[in-house]
């Protein structure tokens, strides 16, 4: 190798692992010059796959959040215009996954954080404006993982790699074949149709990206949320039973994660032991 080889800065190779949390979902990708990881939270309305991912942002080092329910007219949801009309109560049905989602513009768009690390500038969210409800865990968990993937991030360092993670929270992650196969690890957080109702119920309302504040009107959960939620995942569970049902092979390898059967830390606990066998597989 020559002397002015020897001196050029050295590039870091990037890593992008993509986490689905349907409840979670995770890509992996060593790409040619970094090495980012994606965790993807996915799970029903309520089901607390947004509260989920902020912990493991906070555990995750070089970490970072996508909304998958960000402006229709950005990443990853197609234009407003295009959300079809329920059928029967004739309003815009922003559950149904056939059209609630640019299916072609969210894969494109994974692929492309995947290969560069980076969330596209128009990227909006407006999650933080709605209520959130305060789901703790020990403080030594937190710590206890943070020392753990620190440790991880330092040895990927050392052999000249860059790790990020990507947590994706979305919705209707396991609807789309091409979405799922990106994905490297992939979770579901199951909570029953009664405790999801009630949760939904419980909320004020959702801000939408026009700034206005949506309220449910009557029967909507029973009309229109509920069915579109059985349409998206009946064939990701054996029977269409999504309350019992096992995992059938829609979603490979899919964790499956019983959300009322467990305290926040234990799921905590769950998705990042697989976090590490996977990045150190």
């Amino acid at each position: 190798m020559s002397s002015s080889s020897a001196d050029a800065p050295v590039h870091p190779k990037l890593r992008v692992i993509l986490v689905g949390i349907g409840c979670v979902t995770i890509i992996f990708y060593l790409g040619d010059d970094t090495k980012i990881s994606l965790s993807l939270p996915r799970g029903a309305t309520c089901s607390g796959k947004t509260t989920l991912a902020k912990h493991l942002r906070n555990i995750l080092p070089n970490s970072v959040i996508l909304h998958q329910d960000v402006r229709r007219t950005e990443l990853p949801l197609g234009p407003q215009e295009l959300i079809p009309i329920h059928p029967v109560y004739n309003v815009q049905d922003w559950d149904a996954p056939e059209g609630a989602i640019d299916w072609p513009r969210m894969v494109s768009s994974l692929h492309e954080i995947k290969r560069t690390g980076v969330i596209p500038a128009e990227h909006y969210s407006h999650d933080h404006l709605n209520e959130q409800k305060d789901v703790p865990i020990e403080k030594a968990t937190v710590e206890r993982w943070r020392k753990a993937f620190g440790e991880i991030q330092k040895q990927h360092q050392t052999e000249g790699e860059t790790l990020v993670w990507v947590l994706v929270d979305g919705f209707l992650l396991y609807w789309d074949k091409d979405v799922i196969d990106a994905m490297d690890v992939r979770v579901f957080l199951r909570v029953p149709h009664d405790v999801l109702k009630q949760r939904r119920h419980e909320r004020h309302g959702y801000h939408t990206a026009e700034g206005a504040l949506w309220r449910d009107p009557p029967n909507y959960w029973e009309e229109i949320v509920w069915p579109a939620y059985v349409r998206a995942h009946t064939d990701m569970l054996e029977g269409g039973d999504l309350e019992h049902g096992r995992p059938t092979d829609k979603v490979p390898d899919m964790i499956l994660v019983e959300g009322p059967e467990r305290t926040m830390g234990e799921v905590v606990d769950v998705i990042c032991e697989r976090l590490v066998e996977t990045v150190q597989g």
